[in-house]
């Protein structure tokens, strides 16, 4: 659209290597090789430059793709026209020489692959904050593939039906559609196709350039039919704040199939907004949450909602109005979870799940579960997982992560306690301890109290009083106004960030009351859960306790409701847990780690095997 400015380089671009040493013969490696390289050259420039730098740069790349699929082509069409004026850089010829490169490799791929490792090369140039800002994690073509089959299961008529992705940028999903949607035409004319196509199919992108892409890449996927039609694909892709857009008012308006990959992110709404969507915010607003609800709204009465998001919805706080919001208006049909967190989006390190729902009053069957993993050759391998419930309201779902735990689920279904029935409840340490650093010492005092961080829990479930890490020390300085950092009661403690590839999610320890005793009380760091009693005898001792929560089935029960890194005291209280009095009655006075081990395996229906 017209002429676009020059930005000059805030700092001297970084030199390129020799690109003659990408081989040809594998596009896919020259393509992530080259994104590589682009990545280092787009570091060289500061923020707003480095935005411009790397349009410049995807654009580079498009221009010499777009030219290589039109030679073969009896009606060549140009590039289409940007939707907006946007500031770009001039490329040192290294960086156009990178460029041409890597739009030749494209050229040679399915459409739906090229889209890809274009796409991710461009956000991969951005500024981390931009990118953070704006979700820009684009979806591989195996995932969206796989997606759009779940669809296709959930019953998605593609003759018919009306298709939005609300946050289209990079078009994987707008162009993983086009093949069905072609498919159900039958044998209608290019031209019809065409029109059909644009009448029926909407993207959403509030960032300019990334809906260009979108639109890009979808008429690329389509250019046979635009081919034999001798006419290009009309714009499908509208640049908006989708959480602005107003809501369909006619049925006719509404969407058979809502899906995509929405932004995620913890993000400060205004009033306005958050009056908007207030049905699924408790708390913190995620911008996930936001376009999950946004999918309710849009699509129709029997539509289909096709998401993939992160699995923190699943079981976190901050998320029960989402969920109680699901299950009264759209419940899942089917749920994928990624069974690895590295090396599915590009550089975001996230627990993945993909999900069907349906927005229906009546489901007449059980959500099914599969687990898919990524394969070397850049496809996916599925696995079925069975069935399993939703709660009502806001409640966690619990839902097998792996195969294992489709029969720990009937167990935990049928387990009605929680940490309250055993007389205990949950709270972060209180101190944040670089708020306070001028009070932590490495001198006991008559003022100083032990401070406990999170490796005083160690791996094997024992206290041990230490501060090994950089920065901590191992006593605080008590001053007046502290007494609320104060804990003088013994409590369990327990570790509030773990990893699912860690052996253990949960791994705690007494606080021994011989350690109180001695020292009249602890500060503890809020980077460990105190879980602590609420009544002068709890059913069930903090030494027994302790050992519960080591032992390898309530490990991978708390793994069926944990959706993220976080040991949130939200999961824990909504931990199924056996009957006090099974444990009271079948431990004993004095058990031992391996007694409740297996007492705990056949409690939660495990046969024995831990």
């Amino acid at each position: 659209m017209g002429a676009y400015f020059t930005v000059r380089a805030a700092k001297r671009p970084r030199p390129l290597p020799l690109f003659e040493s990408i081989s040809p013969e594998d596009p896919r490696v020259t393509l992530r090789s080259g994104k590589v390289m682009a990545r280092a050259f787009a570091a060289s420039y500061e923020r707003e430059s480095r935005e411009a730098v790397a349009r410049a740069f995807t654009t580079a790349v498009l221009k010499t793709y777009w030219s290589r699929i039109q030679e073969p082509n009896t009606f060549p069409f140009s590039l289409p026209p940007r939707f907006a004026r946007m500031a770009e850089a001039d490329l040192p010829e290294a960086a156009r020489s990178l460029a041409r490169t890597m739009g030749k490799a494209a050229s040679t791929l399915e459409p739906l692959a090229a889209a890809y490792l274009i796409s991710v090369t461009y956000t991969a140039m951005l500024p981390d904050e931009t990118r953070s800002r704006l979700g820009a994690y684009y979806t591989p073509p195996p995932l969206a593939q796989r997606l759009v089959a779940m669809a296709t299961k959930a019953g998605v008529n593609w003759r018919t039906c009306r298709i939005l992705d609300p946050a289209c940028g990079g078009g994987a999903f707008l162009s993983a559609v086009a093949e069905p949607l072609v498919m159900a035409t039958n044998q209608s004319s290019p031209a019809h196709v065409l029109t059909d196509i644009a009448n029926r199919l909407r993207g959403f992108e509030v960032e300019p350039y990334a809906a260009w892409l979108s639109q890009v890449f979808l008429e690329a996927s389509l250019m046979p039919i635009c081919q034999r039609a001798e006419q290009r694909l009309p714009v499908v892709v509208e640049v908006c704040d989708s959480l602005r857009a107003p809501e369909p008012t006619e049925r006719s308006d509404h969407y058979d199939l809502v899906i995509g990959n929405p932004p995620y992110g913890r993000i400060v709404l205004p009033r306005e907004l958050r009056e908007s969507y207030h049905r699924s915010l408790y708390g913190h607003a995620n911008l996930y949450g936001l376009f999950t609800e946004l999918a309710t709204r849009f699509a129709k009465n029997g539509g289909v909602i096709a998401y993939v998001t992160p699995t923190s919805f699943l079981a976190g706080e901050y998320f029960k109005a989402l969920r109680s919001l699901l299950s009264s208006t759209a419940r899942p049909m089917n749920i994928d979870f990624m069974s690895v967190r590295k090396g599915v989006f590009e550089d975001a390190l996230q627990e993945t799940m993909l999900a069907t729902y349906r927005k229906a009053s009546v489901h007449l069957n059980p959500p099914t579960v599969h687990f898919i993993a990524p394969n070397n050759d850049d496809s996916i391998t599925v696995e079925k997982g069975g069935t399993f419930e939703i709660s009502d309201g806001g409640r966690p779902w619990l839902v097998p992560r792996t195969q294992e735990q489709s029969r720990l689920i009937a167990a935990l279904r049928t387990m009605p306690h929680r940490l309250q029935d055993y007389g205990y409840e949950v709270s972060t340490g209180p101190l944040v301890w670089n708020r306070h650093k001028g009070q932590l010492t490495g001198k006991p005092g008559k003022s100083n109290l032990p401070l406990i961080w999170a490796e005083a829990v160690t791996p094997d479930g024992r206290f041990q009083f230490r501060a090994d890490k950089k920065n901590h020390l191992p006593y605080f300085d008590i001053k007046d106004g502290d007494n609320w950092l104060i804990t003088r009661t013994p409590c369990v403690l327990l570790q509030r960030t773990t990893a699912k590839e860690q052996s253990r999610r949960l791994i705690a320890a007494e606080l021994p009351s011989s350690f109180l005793v001695e020292h009249g009380a602890v500060v503890i760091e809020n980077h460990l859960n105190m879980i602590r009693p609420i009544t002068q005898s709890p059913a069930v001792s903090a030494t027994v306790l302790a050992a519960l929560l080591n032992s390898s089935p309530v490990d991978r029960a708390f793994r069926c409701i944990s959706g993220s890194v976080a040991v949130s005291a939200y999961e824990l209280e909504n931990l199924p847990l056996p009957s006090p009095a099974d444990l009271k009655r079948l431990l004993g006075r004095n058990p031992s780690p391996k007694d409740i081990e297996q007492i705990c395996s056949d409690l939660y229906a495990l046969g024995g095997a831990v």
